[in-house]
């Protein structure tokens, strides 16, 4: 994927969300725990949130920062990645947990990546906001994946 603007970012980062989320439901299917189940469902649901929650900061973002110009940000396939996963029926919660992280750090990355590339001091703290966002909301779903297991 090529990055030209940050708008081209954050579009990008919404559809990974989703293309996170329709991964989340194909396993979910062939899951074979309801404790598994359940938190792929929770999984789903939320990647849709953050997709959405994206489009509309695109939406209300003043378009100086949208417009903030890229050359050359190359970032891989994440489409391909979700789609090329594949795992045994027989999954854990850990696993799973595990899975997530590993996708949405990859994510994070591409936003610490893009901020330290930035010049525009306005887009480089609209990217820091959205880092620390993610991060909290990343905290919060490893503290309620720990609290699951005590159920």
């Amino acid at each position: 994927m090529r990055i030209q603007q940050l708008r081209d970012l954050l579009e990008y980062m919404a559809n990974c969300r989703l293309d996170m989320a329709q991964l989340y439901g194909r396993l979910n299917n062939q899951a074979d725990s309801a404790r598994v189940k359940l938190m792929l469902e929770y999984l789903e649901s939320h990647q849709k949130h953050v997709a959405e929650k994206l489009r509309d900061y695109i939406d209300e973002a003043p378009q100086r920062i949208l417009d903030t110009w890229y050359k050359d940000f190359v970032f891989e396939d994440f489409t391909k990645r979700c789609q090329d996963i594949m795992l045994p029926a027989n999954i854990d919660e850990d696993e799973v947990l595990n899975l997530h992280l590993e996708l949405e750090n990859l994510l994070i990355g591409l936003l610490e990546k893009t901020e330290h590339s930035t010049t525009a001091e306005d887009a480089r703290s609209a990217l820091a906001d959205l880092i620390r966002v993610e991060k909290t909301q990343q905290q919060r779903l490893v503290h309620s994946t720990i609290r699951m297991e005590d159920i």
